[in-house]
C-alpha cells in the first residue's frame, strides 16, 4: 500500500510540474506599420509594446515604419502589413480602391504638425511663406494638404505655396541645408528638437488653419477585417489601453517616446503636454471631422467626387471600451 501511495504522489507531482513548465499559449503575430518613424503621435505603438499591453491582449506586434501615406497604402495594398497607423487624408486612397478600411479614429485636429524652416532663414512669419517651396512626405499626404490649406486660408489660392514631396527627415534636412526647399511641414516635436539644436525654427503649427479634423486613423486590410476581426478588435483594445496608460503615466511615456524618436526628454515632455489630449479614447469617427476630410480630398485633387463613408471606413469596431479584453 505504501508503494502504491508513493507512486501516486510521484505521478501527481510530475503532472503538476509539467503543467507549470508548459509554455503559455503563443501570442498571435500582427504586422503593424507606422506611416513615418519620427512622429510622437505614433509612439503609443512602441509604448504599448514595451509595457506589454498588446501582449496582454494576445498580440505579438511586428512593428515597422513607412515613409509617408502613399507608401503606407502600398504596404496595405500588397498585404505586406495587417494594420497601418496613418493619416486621415490617407483614407482617400481607400476610396480609390486600396483594399483596406480605416477602423478607428485615433487623433483629432493636427496640433501636432508644424511648418519649419532653417534656423537662419529669412522666413520669419506666415506671410513670408507665399511663393515658397515647402517639403512634405508624399503627394496626397496630410503634410501636403496642410500646405495647401495654409495657402488657401491666407488668400493665395491653391498655388501660393509650392509643395515638394521629399519623404522623411533625412532628405528634408539635406534639402533645407542645400536650399532645394525653403521649409518643411512635419511633426511639431521635430521642429522643437531642431530648434533646441539651432538647426530649424518653427514658424507655425497647423492649428490656426484646421479645426474639425481627424489627423490620424488606424487602418486594417480588408483581408484582416474579414478573416481575423478578433485580432483587429484586440489591437484596438491594446491601443486605447495604451492611451489610457499614457494619460496616467507621464514620466514613463516621456522616457520611452524620447528614446524611440531620438529627442530630449525635455522636448518629449513639452510635446506630451501639448498633444496627449488630442488622442481619441474610443476610436469613434466624428461626423464633422469626416465632412472636413471629404472636402480636403477635393481640395487636394485626390478625388473628383465626395466619397461615401462606407468607401473609407468601417464603424464595426468602435467605440472601443477599455473593459473589452
Amino acid at each position: 500500500m505504501r508503494r502504491r501511495f508513493g507512486a501516486t504522489l510521484t505521478c501527481t507531482a510530475m503532472l503538476l510540474l509539467a503543467t507549470l513548465l508548459a509554455p503559455a499559449q503563443a501570442a498571435e503575430k500582427l504586422r503593424v506599420a507606422k506611416v513615418v518613424p519620427f512622429a510622437w503621435s505614433f509612439t503609443p505603438l512602441d509604448i504599448g509594446i514595451q509595457q506589454g499591453i498588446f501582449l496582454k491582449h494576445g498580440l505579438d506586434i511586428e512593428a515597422s515604419a513607412s515613409a509617408g501615406d502613399a507608401k503606407l497604402q502600398q504596404l496595405l495594398a500588397s498585404n505586406s502589413i495587417d494594420i497601418g497607423i496613418g493619416s486621415g487624408p490617407g483614407m482617400a486612397f481607400i476610396a480609390k480602391g486600396v483594399p483596406a478600411k480605416a477602423v478607428a479614429a485615433m487623433y483629432g485636429a493636427p496640433n501636432n504638425m508644424a511648418v519649419m524652416v532653417g534656423y537662419d532663414s529669412d522666413i520669419k512669419s506666415i506671410a513670408d511663406l507665399k511663393g515658397k517651396k515647402l517639403g512634405c512626405t508624399t503627394v496626397g499626404s496630410l503634410t501636403d494638404w496642410i500646405g495647401g490649406r495654409i495657402s488657401r486660408k491666407e488668400g493665395w489660392g491653391n498655388n501660393g505655396i509650392t509643395m515638394v514631396p521629399i519623404g522623411g527627415m533625412p532628405p528634408a534636412r539635406a534639402a533645407i541645408k542645400t536650399h532645394q526647399i525653403d521649409g518643411y511641414i512635419g511633426a511639431l516635436e521635430t521642429g522643437y528638437a531642431l530648434e533646441e539644436a539651432k538647426e530649424w525654427r518653427v514658424i507655425t503649427s497647423a492649428t490656426p488653419f484646421v479645426d474639425h479634423f481627424i489627423t490620424h486613423v488606424i487602418f486594417a486590410t480588408n483581408d484582416q477585417i474579414e478573416k481575423h476581426p478578433d485580432q483587429v478588435k484586440a489591437f484596438l483594445a491594446g491601443w486605447f489601453d495604451t492611451i489610457a496608460y499614457m494619460k496616467s503615466h507621464k514620466a514613463e511615456s516621456v522616457a520611452i517616446s524620447a528614446k524611440v524618436i531620438n529627442i530630449s526628454e525635455a522636448v518629449a515632455a513639452r510635446v506630451y503636454d501639448e498633444q496627449i489630449g488630442a488622442f481619441s479614447t474610443d476610436g469613434v469617427f466624428d461626423s464633422q471631422a469626416i465632412e472636413a476630410l471629404k472636402q480636403s480630398y477635393i481640395e487636394m485633387g485626390l478625388l473628383k467626387d465626395v466619397p461615401d463613408d462606407n468607401d473609407m471606413f468601417t464603424a464595426q469596431f468602435v467605440p472601443v471600451k477599455l473593459s473589452e479584453k
